[in-house]
């Protein structure tokens, strides 16, 4: 029997089209979820791997991908259930144009995708580029890839209307999506374990603050404050921060001629996961405030040779 193309209704594109934008979104996460595991489990020590910082830059993607695998794959497989039962109603539904359009694009895509996947991990790997980080990485689009480009070949292939491979695949990539979205939770923590870090996070950024100030009274006054109201600055604007949570004053002491502490109450824990020999600079400075989930002091020394004193020649009115 010939196979005729049908011409598909708005409401076929409607579906087909949000099936497909869905489904490339969905992956899109995934691969972004799964690469910033890759990348707290496994930090690169060779490049510039921001992610030393146990709570800091790779948390950031791994909450958007979360938030949109719960958002949109709930989505796609809502509509894939919608179009397969059209098609149980309508077997040459399958013949549509404007889905047959969308799903060679969609095997295009996903075949580009793994073609530039192989080139990009044989030129790393001539580059000496041996980490497990980037093989991990390189497998990830792999799988994705290969699976998406399988599923619809086979789709698009298929003769058997009643087949239930469909829904197993569903429920198959819905578990996996679901333990990805679990172990993010676990990694990450709760909301409120969330809420409790940012108020951890605004808290060594006060702390930097006034250290800064403290060290910028002592360049022009010679001396150390005696306590943080002398920050107070009405000209400049500047007021020493409290604690963001209890709007308690920060506890400054001043231990000696060059060295004092700032001391607060933290809920979380701040650790670098990278050894010492393998921070950068900006890892340095955050390893500086790291901290327990508990009462910590920061003890600093200021060092005159670093920080030398201003000289400042006083202003005198002319006389008359």
């Amino acid at each position: 029997m010939e196979n005729i193309t049908k011409k598909g209704t708005p409401k076929d594109v409607f579906l087909h089209l949000l099936s497909t934008i869905t489904l490339y979104v969905s992956v899109v996460a995934f691969i972004t979820l799964w690469w910033q595991y890759v990348n707290v489990l496994f930090p690169d020590q060779l490049g510039y791997n921001y992610y030393g910082s146990y709570y800091t830059y790779a948390y950031d993607p791994i909450r958007w991908a979360m938030s949109t695998l719960i958002v949109v794959w709930p989505i796609y497989i809502l509509i894939s259930w919608l179009i397969g039962r059209e098609f149980k109603q309508d077997p040459e539904k399958r013949e549509i144009k404007s889905r047959k359009w969308l799903w060679y694009i969609t095997l295009f895509a996903s075949a580009v995708t793994i073609i530039i996947d192989l080139i990009s991990l044989i030129f790393n790997f001539l580059k000496g580029e041996l980490s497990t980080q980037f093989f991990l990485k390189v497998l990830v689009i792999l799988i994705v890839a290969a699976g998406v480009f399988g599923y619809y070949l086979w789709d698009l292939r298929k003769r058997d209307h009643k087949s239930n491979k469909p829904r197993l695949f569903a429920w198959i990539v819905s578990a996996i999506i679901l333990v990805s979205i679990v172990y993010g939770f676990i990694l990450i923590g709760s909301p409120t374990a969330q809420r409790a870090r940012r108020f951890d996070e605004q808290r060594v950024n006060d702390l930097s603050i006034i250290q800064s100030e403290i060290i910028n009274y002592w360049q022009n006054k010679n001396s150390l404050p005696a306590n943080l109201n002398q920050l107070n600055d009405s000209i400049r604007g500047f007021i020493s921060p409290t604690d963001p949570e209890t709007n308690k004053t920060y506890e400054y002491i001043r231990s000696g001629q060059l060295s004092f502490s700032l001391c607060s109450y933290f809920k979380t824990k701040n650790k670098s996961v990278l050894s010492d020999k393998s921070l950068t600079p900006v890892m340095y400075k955050q390893q500086n405030w790291d901290h327990e989930d508990s009462y910590t002091c920061f003890e600093r020394v200021i060092d005159p040779e670093l920080y030398p004193k201003n000289n400042i020649i006083p202003i005198t009115r002319p006389v008359y």
